[in-house]
């Protein structure tokens, strides 16, 4: 069974964790680093051009997104890391992610996105760690994996699949501008939910 992604639309936005719905159908969320791609790559598996807002400015998604899916919610939590705001909107993106996952919620699938092009960074690691203690099922999309040639892709694949203890069968190498990668995040999130 598959997901019509033409029937994909924005819901809400919310800044509180106290201002969260209950959930009422299977949920996927997305997190990353504030300029991991996040917003592209949500258009790109939603077939749309800016569903989510994107912004060469990282740090645009402030709140948490819902879109819905084909019944399916679609989660999109704020960026985590970004140096060029305020320490108190980090600290209210902090309570906000943290708030999301403490919640009893359908966690069918959260997507956590990493640059391909970089190391490990301390906060991915810090995601994985936290998704792995609270036992949450995961993929980790590898994103941005255009601006790198076959090789190179394969070699950081590797390399962080071992610096974030991540099984390379859980890990999609993506790309939203080309495409790669986003018919076998799609076949993930799917049997996860339906």
């Amino acid at each position: 069974m598959a997901l019509n992604y033409q029937l994909a639309r924005y819901v809400a936005s919310y800044g509180t964790p106290e201002q969260l719905p209950a959930p009422t159908t299977p949920e996927v969320s997305f997190v990353g680093r504030s300029n991991v791609g996040k917003s592209s790559l949500l258009n790109k598996l939603l077939n749309r051009k800016q569903l989510a807002r994107t912004s060469a400015q990282p740090g645009k998604t402030i709140n948490i997104n819902f879109y819905d899916v084909d019944g399916v919610s679609f989660v999109d939590l704020p960026g985590y890391g970004f140096a060029k705001v305020s320490q108190k909107e980090r600290d209210r993106w902090a309570t906000l992610i943290n708030g999301y996952f403490t919640q009893e919620r359908s966690f069918n699938l959260v997507v956590s996105l990493v640059d391909i092009r970089h190391e490990a960074q301390k906060l991915d690691l810090q995601m994985l760690d936290f998704l792995r203690g609270e036992d949450l099922p995961y993929v980790v999309a590898l994103t941005k994996a255009d601006k790198l040639g076959p090789t190179k892709q394969k070699e950081m694949a590797d390399l962080l699949s071992r610096q974030l203890e991540v099984p390379r069968d859980q890990m999609i190498v993506t790309s939203a501008e080309k495409g790669y990668g986003i018919p076998q995040l799609r076949k993930r999130i799917e049997k996860a939910c339906l």
